[in-house]
């Protein structure tokens, strides 16, 4: 019976992934913001996100992010604890969703190169409680590049190219109802451009590419960055 189930699993996952339309570009929208508290090396800062399987009309995500932040004295280091939860739907026309609650630790570590190339390091760890599977983690690593183009710096009124790549590692293999997953989680592609309007606000604009071991599929971005 346990090998029976086991194979109505895989079935239903293959399912679910055959109808996902590949070749059909997706759409994420997304607000980010981050707050230093005045005389305080104490912070906050997150995400919101809409993600469309289509553009607008077929729930991909919603993702709610927020943590606490904290920058050690005479280092550009920033550390967060936070938490998010996401809500996730399924291509098509079923309404159906599920839920995450997510926790996770992150360092962020900006690097300047030569006079216009903007580097940032991110390592992000997360606790997974996934909806009717076993509790899981997960590793991230994001390599983001932003080089300016019509000015020298990231001042106001630069426009400047954006560039990143993330790469997603599960904890374990095994996620419970006789269900497992590979270490290699998925993989994202990013490529855009970006407007600086004034010291507090960014906007960007471009096209990702997230490969899982299952599927590949584009996805427009349009995200705007808020120091509050």
């Amino acid at each position: 019976m346990r090998y029976f189930y086991s194979i109505l699993c895989c079935v239903y996952m293959f399912g679910v992934n055959a109808q996902v339309d590949q070749s059909q570009t997706g759409a994420w929208y997304m607000y980010f913001y981050n707050l230093d508290f005045k005389e305080s090396r104490f912070g906050i800062q997150g995400d919101f996100q809409y993600r469309d399987w289509q553009g607008l009309g077929d729930l991909e995500q919603l993702l709610l992010r927020s943590g606490f932040t904290y920058r050690p004295k005479n280092s550009n280091v920033k550390f967060t604890l936070g938490y998010a939860h996401i809500t996730s739907g399924v291509f098509g026309d079923s309404d159906d969703t599920s839920s995450e609650s997510r926790i996770y630790q992150e360092a962020l570590i900006p690097q300047k190169i030569g006079g216009r190339f903007y580097l940032t390091h991110r390592f992000r760890y997360e606790q997974r409680f996934v909806e009717d599977q076993d509790f899981r983690t997960r590793y991230r690593y994001n390599l983001f590049l932003n080089v300016p183009l019509n000015k020298k710096e990231l001042v106001k009124k630069a426009i400047y190219l954006a560039l990143y790549n993330e790469l997603f590692v599960n904890g374990q293999k095994d996620i419970g109802n006789n269900q497992t997953v590979e270490f290699f989680d998925r993989n994202r592609t990013y490529l855009g451009l970006g407007y600086v309007l004034n010291p507090k606000i960014r906007f960007q604009f471009g096209w990702m590419n997230q490969k899982t071991d299952a599927i590949g599929k584009g996805q427009l971005q349009f995200s705007m960055h808020h120091n509050l």
